[in-house]
């Protein structure tokens, strides 16, 4: 059991070392997509997913303008998917 504990914290550890030094480059990147490209990139999320299957495209826009993409993204999943909220209400029998 203590062998096993082990030898996963030295794995995690090795993969968060490793992926740490991973970096892409900034350079030339004139107008990064925003919060409404986020918010398309959200809401096409399953087909592009499809598509990332078979072809060389991404789902996740790299570079792009940080937080707010990151806002418009999630919306744009939850407006495709319906948010989850409406999971959660009672049903009266």
């Amino acid at each position: 059991m203590k062998k096993t504990v082990f030898y996963l914290v030295v794995f995690i550890s090795l993969a968060l070392f490793i992926s740490s030094c991973a970096t892409h480059s900034l350079s030339g990147v004139v107008d990064p997509p925003g919060f409404f490209k986020g918010l398309l990139h959200g809401f096409i999320l399953l087909f592009s997913f499809i598509a990332s299957l078979f072809t060389d495209y991404e789902i996740y826009a790299f570079p792009n303008a940080g937080g707010w993409y990151n806002f418009g993204f999630v919306l744009g999943v939850m407006f495709f998917f319906g948010g989850g909220g409406a999971g959660t209400q009672k049903r009266r029998c």
